[in-house]
């Protein structure tokens, strides 16, 4: 191995104290620094660039002595002493238990090498200053280099551990160690990374080179441009972002109504949304002030997206793990050497601090609304505490740590109704609890898999719901992916058949032919639904939820199917945790008390409460099926790269049989999130409070008087109670909500197909007059009823008018 060229104590000394040029990026204001292009006389314009970026990587503004940062930085000491210790230069592999192939090794060994140059760089690791292991994380580069990660290497294996996995690393590590390094050792680890990263996976806007990918790729090439100072590739870097900012219309990318798809048919606004935000906030903060600053003003539209794309979706910490792909079946992977487990507030985190880092770029207006929220997700995640969450190194603590400190107070979780048409997923939020449900179409698969992750999502978008109240904040964080009974997902309708891993095909393969998923909403209650079609199944369903103030109204119909098993809804699957007691109660009567596997049949049950997570309210009453049992299963069941380790979780389960090869079956119930079981009593006890107005495979609609609600699903033309449709539509019509007693009333219409149809709406009700309407909105009739004709266009969103009434 060539000798490292030696390094300074002044630059040793300016790398340790990670620079000030930013001073904590993304929290006391944006980088407005001083020029760092040519025009800056007599300045190294790429140094300059290169500590900017450590003051990302390493954070500033933190004392390395006090908590967490201390015992962070022990960590990364005693890692990094670990690593050196167990690196064997060998043919084939750098460590033993991570050879080159598959190529996830090679990035393993990038990431071990990267922790080695933290750990020599930051203050308070033990090993700060250490030459000896500078050098051996020279050397490590350069057997990796020499081995396998060079220009005669022809890639093999996942494209992303070459292109992104492994250069992000390998040029994050030379960043560190940039004075150490000889200069045509630096001139080998770039011409590789020019290699695999060649300019033209940033020509067409197409393939793996989009949506957070092409910002991965992005970041990649603005620093390789940095550390070989050459400017062009930071003019490419730069323009290759453009066609990531505008909002799309299908694929990739994020949409006007706040979705945000990756993979061409996966909703993943968690996961691969993290990168995204996160990439660009390095790279808007990294470029600020220089000849490269990105100044598209479509950068506003991922400004924006804070609030209308992740904010919605983050609730007390967590990012909701229906859009977090397949990454929902990740848990401890064995390749994290922290032993950091993978989950809702695990992804969740991440976006909290992508948030705190964008605010850098932000306008002042708008940083001081996000630290609101990021204080907020702060102080409410009582279940993975975010300030010591083990998964952030010391930069993203500081900032986060600076936001909690700061001044301004935090941001309450909003009360209100946000449908994600685009990603066929929706988002009910009321004060005390939050629904999220998720459902597929031809746009948005059944499920993601791949790489060995998630072969057991079939059902996670076949009407999923997710609920939460006070205290179950880790009611999908307590190992409830790898315990959970895959055929029994809540809020689901399935046939029983028994599928194959992997089912269907991966990387969002699976989708359902069908149009008509989605809904409308005014904001604050909502109509959903979802024709439902089975996957590999001959099921086939209309799904229905209605989302009130205290309620969400759970219809089903039309429910069919041939495959020659039962086919059941799965009112709730509930984790208990290791040994939960929450007691269930059917009409008052204890049921399922013991954890025994054996499920009970309550004939005629008019409602169901489980302690400590809400009440469920049976219209007319319902056989109703409940099961209290212990689950075990391991990560490694339904992730090839994660703990073999067993877990047992306990569960009560409701559910609906329906049968072998129903025809025609249906259900009616309500989710009344962490409601008091006199509540959910009270309310079964009350005849008025909802009418069903139908159940049908043609619509499904009800109305609730007390609220003025009347909401319903035209899946064919037809009627029911007043409204009647020519076509389908989702239709939402809210009497009085501009304040009691007043003669108004507001009338939506939205078009879950996305035909772009006209169609017309009847209210058999008077109405005096029409006071505005939205365009695509033509009134016919007023009188003794109102008459529509609705051309609500082709992107899922509904058009309404406002009502004077007779």
């Amino acid at each position: 191995m060539p000798p490292v060229s030696p390094w300074s104590r002044r630059g040793f000394l300016a790398l340790a104290g990670a620079g000030t040029a930013l001073g904590l990026t993304g929290l006391s204001g944006p980088a407005h620094a001083a020029p760092v292009g040519p025009a800056a006389a007599g300045a190294d314009v790429f140094d300059t660039l290169r500590r900017r970026w450590l003051d990302l990587q390493l954070g500033t503004g933190f004392d390395p002595g006090a908590e967490p940062y201390a015992a962070r930085l022990a960590e990364t000491g005693e890692l990094a002493g670990t690593f050196r210790a167990a690196m064997n230069p060998t043919a084939g592999s750098l460590w033993p238990d991570y050879p080159f192939d598959p190529p996830a090794g090679i990035t393993q060994g990038y990431s071990r090498l990267h922790t080695m140059a933290q750990a020599y760089v930051q203050p308070g690791t033990g090993h700060t200053g250490d030459a000896s292991l500078a050098d051996a994380v020279a050397a490590g580069l350069d057997h990796l280099e020499a081995e396998v990660y060079n220009p005669a290497t022809t890639r093999y294996g996942n494209w992303w551990e070459w292109q992104i996995g492994s250069p992000r690393l390998l040029l994050d590590t030379v960043a560190l160690l940039y004075d150490r390094l000889a200069a045509d050792r630096r001139a080998a680890y770039l011409a590789a990374v020019d290699h695999f990263v060649p300019d033209s996976m940033l020509g067409d806007y197409t393939g793996t080179s989009t949506g957070a990918n092409r910002v991965d790729l992005c970041r990649v090439t603005a620093l390789r441009g940095v550390l070989g100072a050459a400017p062009a590739k930071l003019v490419l870097a730069r323009d290759a972002l453009s066609p990531v900012f505008p909002y799309v219309r299908s694929g990739d990318g994020l949409y006007a109504d706040g979705s945000f798809v990756q993979h061409t048919w996966v909703a993943y606004s968690g996961t691969y949304g993290h990168v995204l935000l996160d990439g660009l906030g390095r790279l808007f903060t990294l470029l600020a002030g220089s000849d490269w600053e990105v100044t598209d003003p479509g950068r506003q539209v991922i400004l924006d997206s804070v609030e209308r794309a992740y904010a919605p979706l983050l609730l007390d910490g967590l990012m909701m793990d229906s859009v977090n792909g397949r990454a929902i079946s990740r848990g401890p992977l064995l390749n994290d050497d922290r032993g950091v487990l993978r989950s809702d507030h695990y992804h969740g985190h991440l976006l909290v601090a992508a948030v705190a880092l964008l605010g850098g770029a932000a306008s002042e207006a708008e940083r001081e609304r996000w630290n609101g929220m990021v204080r907020g997700w702060i102080e409410r995640d009582t279940t993975s505490p975010v300030l010591t969450d083990r998964q952030f190194e010391v930069a993203d603590l500081a900032r986060l740590h600076a936001i909690a400190a700061g001044p301004v107070p935090a941001t309450p979780e909003p009360v209100n109704h946000k449908l994600f048409a685009a990603m066929d997923r929706a988002v009910h939020r009321r004060p005390g609890w939050t629904v999220n449900i998720a459902m597929a179409s031809d746009r948005i698969a059944h499920y993601e898999n791949g790489n060995g992750e998630n072969p057991r999502g079939w059902h996670t978008g076949a009407g999923m719901v997710h609920h939460w109240s006070p205290g179950t904040g880790g009611q999908y964080t307590d190992h409830f992916w790898p315990t959970v009974d895959w055929y029994r997902l809540p809020g689901t309708t399935v046939s029983t058949k028994r599928l194959a891993d992997n089912e269907g095909g991966g990387w969002g393969k699976p989708k359902p032919a069908v149009r008509w998923v989605g809904g409308v909403t005014d904001g604050e209650y909502a109509a959903v639904g979802q024709h439902l079609k089975g996957l590999a199944s001959t099921l086939e369903a209309r799904k229905s939820w209605f989302c009130a103030a205290d309620t969400v109204v759970c219809l089903g119909a039309g429910i069919t199917a041939a495959d020659g098993v039962p086919v059941e809804t799965v009112v709730d699957n509930r984790n208990l945790g290791e040994d939960g007691t929450a007691r269930l109660t059917v009409d008052g009567a204890p049921r399922a008390t013991g954890p025994a596997g054996r499920p009970e049949t309550c004939r005629d049950a008019r409602w169901a409460h489980l302690e400590g997570h809400g009440g469920y309210v049976f219209p007319g009453g319902a056989r109703l099926h409940a099961l209290r049992e212990d689950r075990t299963g391991s990560w490694r069941d339904i992730n090839a790269g994660s703990s073999p380790e067993p877990v047992t979780r306990r569960y009560v389960t409701l559910w609906h049989d329906h049968g072998t090869d129903p025809d025609g079956a249906g259900y009616a119930y309500l989710l009344m999130p962490g409601a008091s079981a006199p509540t959910v009593a009270a309310r079964a006890d009350d005849p008025d409070w909802l009418t069903v107005l139908a159940n049908t495979g043609r619509a499904q609609g009800v109305a609730i008087p007390s609220l003025g609600l009347t909401a319903v699903n035209f899946w064919q033309p037809g009627e029911a109670g007043p409204l009647t449709a020519s076509g389908p539509a989702s239709v939402l019509l809210r009497r009085g909500a501009d304040g009691p007693g007043r003669r108004t009333a507001r009338l939506l219409v939205g078009d879950p197909e996305r035909s772009g149809a006209p169609v017309d709406i009847l209210w058999d009700h008077p109405v005096r007059r029409v006071t505005e309407h939205d365009p695509g909105v033509e009134v016919l009739a007023t009188g003794r009823s109102l008459r529509l004709r609705v051309t609500p266009g082709t992107a899922g969103a509904g058009h309404g008018c406002t009502l004077t009434l007779g």
